[in-house]
């Protein structure tokens, strides 16, 4: 096998691990691109190539949530990662971390974290990477690194609980959500929703939102009902799927551009949280990006024709 084809054969695991670093799709590929750099001009031939260029990847990515935490003190409004559509890496034996560890609650969970606990959790807790080779990544100890994992595992836990592990039963609650989103049915979104939901926005100050967020289940319900018809009457579309391994959707515009992205947490048959990235330097990846402003816009003209 060729060095070119021993990275191919590792790129997905190699994304998958920066994108959870870093929160970033753009960030991840740029990371993966570097990495392949490095292992094009390496003179060396390391016995474990798996090994080698997780390494890389990993430090890499470490530095580059290390430069992205100061940008993110000064983002404008909350902050979300960049939604994922679809996860590069499978493992059969590791599928439930895997799914588990992509969802934005997770991703927003891993923020407590600082870089290096962030990439010890990642390597050892979702990818199943052993002591010694962690240890050799970060250019710290094994005892070292077992400390970082049980921290980071304390600050794990004392964010929200786990999610619903059954998929089957939150594409179905999902399916009615966006049924019942459709049809503008009030009381039906409310029976779905949490009593103490949220709906809320990374615009990143460049694309529209909803000022501090929304809260508890009718105020919520009764938001999402006055909002998709008129969306649908100026040609918007809803696109129910997977959003970072949950379910979600992708909002279009008349051409098909994408708008926003949601992501539905749900959690004891009920949705908890609405999560939606409208920021369009967060969208390029899903599809070309159309003008969420003049959408608004628009959508609030066909709204107030209806009075």
């Amino acid at each position: 096998m060729t060095r070119a084809e021993e990275f191919e054969e590792l790129r997905p695991l190699l994304f998958s691990i920066a994108y959870r670093i870093t929160g970033s799709v753009a960030e991840a590929e740029d990371a993966v691109q570097e990495t392949w750099l490095r292992w094009e001009a390496s003179p060396a031939h390391p016995t474990s190539a798996k090994a080698f260029l997780s390494a890389v990847v990993t430090r890499l990515s470490i530095n580059v949530l290390r430069s992205a935490r100061v940008r993110r003190e000064v983002y404008v409004g909350p902050w979300f990662p960049e939604p994922l559509l679809t996860d590069p890496y499978s493992d059969p034996e590791r599928s439930a971390e895997l799914a588990d560890s992509v969802s934005m609650a997770a991703l927003l969970l891993l923020e407590r974290l600082s870089p290096l606990e962030r990439a010890v959790f990642v390597l050892r807790e979702v990818f199943g990477f052993g002591f010694g080779e962690i240890a050799a990544t970060v250019g710290r100890s094994e005892a070292a690194c077992r400390q970082l994992v049980v921290r980071a595992r304390r600050h794990m836990k004392e964010g929200r609980p786990r999610f619903e592990a059954d998929r089957r039963e939150r594409e179905a609650l999902a399916m009615r959500f966006f049924d019942a989103f459709a049809e503008g049915d009030v009381d039906r979104l409310r029976d779905l929703l949490a009593a103490d939901v949220q709906l809320v926005a990374d615009s990143g100050g460049k694309g529209p939102r909803w000022a501090g967020g929304f809260f508890g289940a009718d105020r919520v319900a009764r938001l999402l009902a006055a909002l998709l018809p008129p969306f649908a009457r100026i040609g918007g579309l809803v696109e129910p799927r997977q959003v970072n391994g949950q379910p979600g959707a992708i909002f279009r515009d008349r051409d098909g551009n994408v708008i926003n992205t949601w992501t539905l947490d749900v959690l004891d048959g009920r949705i908890q949280a609405i999560r939606t990235v409208s920021n369009p330097d967060k969208l390029g990846h899903v599809g070309p990006v159309g003008d969420g402003w003049a959408v608004l816009r628009e959508t609030q003209q066909a709204r107030r024709g209806t009075h």
